[in-house]
């Protein structure tokens, strides 16, 4: 049996359904949602219900307050989360799944709006609906064309379509976005600063220690560098490479002060730089550490290359 040759018929049966999708009726869906003043509540059986729990899941991620019901919940008492302010999005294939249809002269007796999505505009739920999103396929991708598999990709799509249209229609931004997902990688770029990740704790010499107890004291505090501060700013760090090479030099010497080795006025970040933005500058400088500062340049903490990536920070 060829698999292959089946997966590419699915797909191109698939993708035929949506090239012939019907979008009539957007404009009037997309007004619906975007002058719902509560909450956009999405409800289906069966497959079409677990495709509704996406698109409500897609809606309030994308800036429109959506939640999924499910119709038979709702007849025992959940119809009470629906309230005048809200509108409706009823899911059915056939139009005519009855736990559904049960709930639509409820739902319409509070004068809510009523997007429908089915495959049959002279179905039941099509006549209670205020806009029908048109969701009929001529061929389902099951070889028995019974099992829901095109309609369901359709109507996954046809919530995006809305999703989208709103969004445009909102003016949605990447900071919108983030705002909903600030433990995804766009909202630890957009809104996760240096002073959430540094660490407050690090090895400190003065500039008279020898470089016998600038190593001693670089090894105990387990960051591969040592700051040397004055007046709570730091003047020099001493790290891994500086003491690479200064062993590599003639004058090396373990009673020597230990900043004669160190690289003198590091570069510094300050606390309230995106994190995202420490990881770059730090990547394009090929720099393990740099010292954090406040706004008057005083050392408040460090920040390590390693604390980034292992926070997420792309």
């Amino acid at each position: 049996m060829n698999f292959r040759k089946i997966a590419r018929e699915v797909l191109d049966i698939e993708a035929e359904a949506l090239k012939k999708a019907n979008v009539e009726g957007i404009e009037k869906a997309v007004e619906i949602a975007y002058n719902t003043k509560g909450k956009v509540i999405v409800t289906g059986v069966g497959k079409s219900g677990l495709i509704g729990s996406k698109i409500a899941a897609t809606l309030a991620s994308t800036g429109t307050p959506s939640f999924f019901i499910h119709p038979t919940e709702a007849l025992h008492g959940d119809l009470g989360m629906i309230t005048k302010d809200d509108s409706v999005i009823a899911i059915s294939y056939s139009g005519e799944s009855e736990e559904l249809i049960k709930i639509l002269p409820h739902i319409k007796r509070f004068d809510v709006p009523l997007i429908a999505m089915t495959g049959d505009k002279n179905s039941t739920l099509s006549r209670y609906a205020d806009v029908v999103l048109d969701i009929h396929v001529e061929k389902e991708a099951c070889p028995l064309n019974v099992a829901p598999t095109s309609s369901t990709t359709l109507t996954l799509a046809m919530g995006d379509v809305l999703a989208v249209c709103l969004m445009k229609k909102r003016n949605f931004t990447k900071e919108d976005f983030a705002s909903f997902h600030p433990g995804g990688s766009l909202g630890k770029r957009l809104f996760v600063k240096v002073k959430d990740l540094m660490k407050k704790e690090f090895p400190i010499a003065s500039e008279e220690e020898s470089l016998k107890e600038a190593i001693i004291k670089m090894t105990a505090g387990k960051l591969g560098h040592l700051l040397f501060v004055k007046d709570n700013k730091v003047n020099a760090i001493l790290s891994d490479g500086d003491l690479r090479r200064a062993m590599m030099s003639d004058r090396f010497d373990l009673s020597k002060r230990a900043i004669e080795f160190a690289t003198k006025n590091p570069k510094v970040i300050k606390e309230d730089i995106l994190a995202s933005d420490a990881l770059k500058f730090m990547e394009d400088n090929k720099i393990q550490l740099l010292p954090v500062v406040n706004e008057d340049g005083e050392i408040v903490g460090v920040i390590h290359i390693h604390d980034l990536v292992q926070a997420g920070i792309k």
